[in-house]
């Protein structure tokens, strides 16, 4: 629509229709600010229902065994022995005495050759070692496309000792460049000297192999096949049972393979993190090899006529090279308990929720004592009393809040007259009170506090209400309901060192029916039954709006929203159709006073 702007009455036509628009979106910017509400409100009621959700989790942990049954131990030498206990174990004292503790297999290579370099490739150092150790696998090499200009190819092992050995074409590879192949003559050794045109040089120990040309970008190297030397050997360990830890298709057996290219040290490395269960590791001062059980005690097989808790074979670790032992065995630990001679195949053992770790040998005694924690459970219970008066502070907080209904949500025309600062001040007070009186969160918090005080029946110990622990209720009417321990928590400590069971029922008992249940438990369900019913008021962030009333009424609102600023668009258009419909009267009728005058000139 073409809109004439005051031309002919020299009249601020746009600012005209901007005044008169204001009265016309008085409506409109009413049901914004009530959306902005409406939006408001629903973030506070999911503020409250996350603050009694993560109560709810913490509750939770108040319904195990373990936050009531809390052991303390103490060992009268813990250089000799430590220990610890789960909750349940019982308040006791148990004595040990005459302790040997178990002890690891273990086996010892004999001397290495002292030129041995544990850092360099085992094929590199093969004269060190017996033939009989290495055996030949064969590597099928895929053609090899070039990127690049180059004379150098690696293949991806080393410890190379033959080419196309099982083809007619022994000892030969061919390049195609561009449709035209070549054989290269293959030279394997250590030292490349003079290189030939037609040779191929590959380095045995390295698997680089350089031609004696430099091959074009896109030439193809054609598929061959190598020998490589590769070192084949297995172990057999035992669990505490005798029961092989290897593999079932290996007979239980744990094998190993490595290209001549590995170190020792990198072979000793990948064994100590295999399955096997063995510490391996090359001692430069001795030039030996020492091989290790990772666990302890005599841990052989039923079917082993020696009892040799490490089975070696392959000539790697036997009669070519390394000359392991095949008859190391670990020891288990003895000791007597409360009288009892016994044995153990690790130097930590659990026996009546008592966890041992033996430290040392000694013949003398040890005493350990259990009893209940009761400092960790009161801390417990105290935490769990302290979360529950910040969870009702923040509640009491929002349902308290006075509302200040001179500050109303800022329209954007409004909010560009003020800074960021004074636009924040004026949304925090704006916000202020939208949980007044609410009835959900006000019902929620008296049923928490009738859960707090009302009797659990059915308790068998002595202590069946709060009160009879020492936690109350404070006589400070401004703190709404909070509790509070008792003096110095001495009450509390007392309960829970007399009957830590009727604390622990009196807290998680469970019930069929409200009054059966402990207070952990009733406040659960309190806590469960208020958040479903927020949920049906401000409903969660992944829910549609019309699930829930808050969305229900938002999804009204936008869509009076829309109608309205349909009508506001007709409006507008009306007032500068009338505004310019009177610009071509005052058009007109210039133009007549202007014909009208040339007659009268």
């Amino acid at each position: 629509m073409v809109r004439v702007s005051g031309l002919a009455s020299g009249m601020d036509i746009d600012q005209i229709v901007s005044d008169l628009m204001k009265a016309e979106r008085m409506p409109i910017d009413k049901m914004k600010k009530q959306k902005q509400t409406l939006e408001w409100q629903r973030d506070d009621y999911r503020s409250m229902n996350l603050l009694l959700s993560d109560f709810n989790n913490l509750a939770f942990n108040m319904t195990l065994q373990s936050s009531y049954s809390s052991k303390t131990v103490s060992s009268a030498d813990e250089t000799k022995v430590k220990a610890a206990a789960t909750s349940s174990a019982g308040n006791a004292s148990y004595t040990l005495s005459n302790v040997t503790m178990a002890t690891a297999a273990q086996t010892i290579s004999t001397s290495i050759d002292s030129s041995m370099d544990p850092t360099k490739s085992l094929w590199s150092q093969r004269g060190s070692m017996d033939s009989s150790v290495w055996t030949e696998k064969t590597v099928e090499q895929a053609a090899i496309t070039l990127s690049a200009d180059t004379s150098t190819v690696k293949l991806a092992k080393g410890a190379v000792s033959a080419v196309n050995q099982n083809t007619g074409t022994l000892n030969s590879i061919s390049v195609t460049t561009d449709g035209t192949s070549k054989a290269y003559t293959v030279r394997i050794g250590t030292a490349a000297g003079t290189i030939n045109s037609n040779e191929v040089f590959i380095n045995e120990d390295t698997g680089e192999m350089t031609f004696g040309t430099t091959l074009t970008s896109g030439s193809i190297i054609e598929a061959f096949s190598y020998q490589q030397n590769v070192l084949n050997f297995s172990m057999t360990t035992y669990d505490s049972t005798g029961k092989a830890t290897g593999n079932i298709q290996d007979g239980g057996s744990t094998p190993f393979e490595f290209d001549g290219s590995t170190s020792l040290n990198t072979l000793l490395t990948q064994i100590s993190n295999s399955k096997v269960g063995i510490s391996a590791f090359f001692d430069e001062g001795t030039n030996k090899v020492v091989m290790t059980r990772k666990d302890t005690g005599n841990l052989s097989s039923v079917d082993s006529p020696d009892g040799s808790n490490m089975v070696f074979s392959g000539a790697f670790l036997t009669t070519g090279f390394l000359q392991l032992a095949g008859n190391a065995k670990g020891t288990d630990a003895k000791f007597t308990l409360n009288g009892l001679e016994t044995t153990r195949k690790s130097n930590t053992f659990t026996t009546g929720g008592v966890t041992y770790t033996l430290q040392n040998n000694f013949t003398g005694d040890v005493r350990v004592n259990v009893s209940n924690d009761t400092q960790k459970v009161f801390d417990t219970i105290k935490d769990f009393v302290t979360k529950y008066n910040e969870l009702i502070e923040k509640i009491n907080g929002k349902i308290t809040e006075e509302r200040d209904r001179n500050y109303q949500p800022l329209t954007d025309q409004e909010r560009e007259k003020l800074t960021d600062k004074q636009a924040e001040q004026w949304d925090d007070k704006a916000k202020s009170g939208l949980l007044k009186g609410d009835t959900i969160l006000s019902s929620g918090l008296n049923q928490m506090r009738s859960n707090w005080y009302a009797s659990v029946s059915g308790v068998s110990g002595a202590f069946s209400q709060l009160t009879d622990i020492g936690i109350s209720t404070s006589a400070n009417y401004s703190d709404r309901g909070k509790l509070v321990i008792e003096g110095d928590g001495t009450k509390l400590k007392e309960a829970i060192e007399k009957d830590p069971q009727s604390v622990m029922d009196l807290f998680m008992k469970s019930g069929s029916t409200t009054s059966e249940k402990g207070i952990v438990r009733r406040l659960r369900d309190t806590i469960t039954q208020t958040v479903s019913k927020v949920e049906q008021r401000a409903g969660r962030s992944t829910w549609t709006s019309e699930q829930f009333l808050l969305g229900r009424n938002l999804k009204s609102v936008n869509s009076q929203i829309t109608s309205f600023e349909s009508r506001l668009t007709q409006v507008e258009d009306r007032y500068y159709r009338q505004f310019t419909a009177m610009e071509k009267a005052i058009q007109n009728a210039n133009a007549q006073s202007a014909q009208l005058s040339q007659y009268f000139s």
